[in-house]
C-alpha cells in the first residue's frame, strides 16, 4: 500500500511538472505603470517571468519608457475604472500604484481629485478586481498615513496619523482611503495588502516627482539655499520588491511600512555633491523666508504655467521631520534597503541616459547642463 501511494505521488508530481511546463505564465496588472514606482515594478515582475499588463494614461509615454520591457499596455484613468475593468480579466494579482500625488503639490484646490482618485477610484478598482477573480490586491498607501509615537520615536503601522499630518490633503486622502480599504470585504476571497512607502527616489522618475525634481534642480544650480527638514527616504526598486514579496506571502489585511532610513535634505545634497562634483548650496535661511519664497514660486508657476520648483506644502512636510519604522517589513518579508548613494547614482545615470541632463564633469563647482 505504501509503495502504491509512493508511485501515485510520483505520477502526480510528473503530471504537475508537465502541466507547469505547458501553462501560461501568471498574468498581473500594474496601475500607474509609467510612474517611478510602477515602472520599476513592471520591470521587476517581468524579470520574474510574469506576464504584465500596465495601466497608464499615456500609451505614448509607456512606449518610450517601457519599450525594452515585455508589457501589455492598457490605457485608462482611475477616475473611470469601468472603462478599463476588462483588463482585470485573467489577472491573478493587482499592484495598485496609481495615485493623485505629484499634482497635489502644485497650486490649486485638489480635494475633489484626491477623493475621486485616491479614495473612490481605489475602492472601485478593488471591487472590480474582486469580481474578476483577482486573488491578491496590493495597494500603495503612504508612510504619511501613520504618525509618530507620543514620545517622538518613529511610528509604525499601528500609529495613527496626528493633526499635523492630516493638514496635508494628500496624506488625509490616504488615511481616509486606508480606513475604507480596511472596511472593504471581498466577496470572492481576494487578499488585500497595503504597502506604505517613504519618500521615494529611483530611476524611471519621468514625471518627475519631487525627489527627481530635487536632483534636476541641484544639477541645474536652481537651489540657492539648503532646504530645511527631511524624512524617511527609500529606493522605489526596494518598494517594488517588497510589494511582490508581500503579494506572495502576506495574509489578507496585512500592512507594511517600507520607508528606508530617515535623512535630511541637506544630507541628500551633500551626497549629490560628492557623486557629481557639482557645488551645492551653502546657505540656510529661516523657515518664514523659505515659505515666502515658495509662495512667490507658486505664483510664478500659476501665471506662467511653468514647472514648480518648490511648494509650501512640500516645505511643510519636510519640516515635520516625520519618521517611521520599517521593522515589520524587514522582519516578516525580509525587506532590505540598498545604500542610498547607490540610489542617487542610478537616478543620475538614468537622467543622463534619457537626455535630461548632460554628463557631469567631476570637478567641484562645475555646473551640469540642464536639458529636456
Amino acid at each position: 500500500m505504501v509503495a502504491a501511494r509512493s508511485f501515485l505521488h510520483i505520477l502526480a508530481m510528473d503530471h504537475s511538472s508537465r502541466t507547469d511546463v505547458n501553462a501560461q505564465p501568471e498574468l498581473v496588472l500594474v496601475t500607474g505603470a509609467t510612474g517611478m514606482l510602477g515602472s520599476n515594478l513592471v520591470r521587476a515582475l517581468a524579470a520574474r517571468g510574469l506576464r504584465v499588463r500596465g495601466l497608464c494614461r499615456s500609451p505614448e509615454k509607456a512606449r518610450r519608457y517601457l519599450a525594452d520591457v515585455d508589457c501589455e499596455i492598457v490605457e485608462g484613468d482611475m477616475r473611470d475604472v469601468a472603462s478599463f475593468a476588462h483588463a482585470l480579466a485573467g489577472c491573478s494579482r493587482v499592484f495598485h500604484t496609481a495615485a493623485y500625488f505629484r499634482e497635489y503639490y502644485r497650486p490649486g484646490d485638489h480635494d475633489r481629485e484626491l477623493e475621486a482618485i485616491n479614495v473612490q477610484g481605489t475602492l472601485a478598482l478593488m471591487q472590480a478586481a474582486d469580481s474578476a477573480g483577482v486573488r491578491c490586491f496590493v495597494h500603495t498607501s503612504s508612510s504619511g498615513a501613520v504618525g509618530m509615537k507620543p514620545d517622538g520615536s518613529p511610528g509604525d503601522e499601528d500609529t495613527p496619523a496626528g493633526d499635523e499630518l492630516l493638514q496635508n490633503g494628500y496624506f488625509r486622502s490616504k488615511v481616509d482611503g486606508d480606513r475604507k480599504i480596511h472596511a472593504f470585504k471581498p466577496q470572492h476571497g481576494m487578499r488585500v495588502i497595503e504597502i506604505l512607502p517613504g519618500f521615494m527616489f529611483g530611476p524611471g522618475d519621468a514625471a518627475p516627482t519631487a525627489s527627481g525634481q530635487l536632483v534636476l534642480d541641484f544639477l541645474a544650480g536652481k537651489l540657492p539655499i539648503i532646504p530645511e527638514g527631511g524624512t524617511n527616504m527609500v529606493d522605489a526598486r526596494d518598494v517594488a520588491s517588497a510589494m511582490i514579496t508581500c503579494s506572495e506571502r502576506a495574509e489578507h489585511g496585512a500592512r507594511y511600512i517600507v520607508a528606508g532610513e530617515s535623512r535630511t535634505l541637506a544630507e541628500v545634497l551633500r551626497s549629490l555633491e560628492e557623486l557629481t562634483g557639482v557645488r551645492g548650496p551653502r546657505r540656510k535661511v529661516p523657515f518664514a523666508v523659505v515659505m515666502a519664497y515658495a509662495w512667490v514660486e507658486e505664483l510664478r508657476a500659476r501665471i506662467t504655467g511653468g514647472p514648480l520648483l518648490v511648494s509650501r506644502e512640500g516645505i511643510k512636510v519636510m519640516r515635520m521631520r516625520h519618521t517611521v519604522s520599517s521593522q515589520r517589513a524587514m522582519r516578516e518579508l525580509g525587506v532590505k534597503f540598498r545604500p542610498f548613494s547607490e540610489t542617487l547614482r542610478d537616478v543620475l545615470a538614468w537622467y543622463r541616459q534619457e537626455g535630461w541632463v548632460g554628463a557631469p564633469r567631476m570637478a567641484a563647482g562645475t555646473p551640469v547642463r540642464s536639458g529636456a
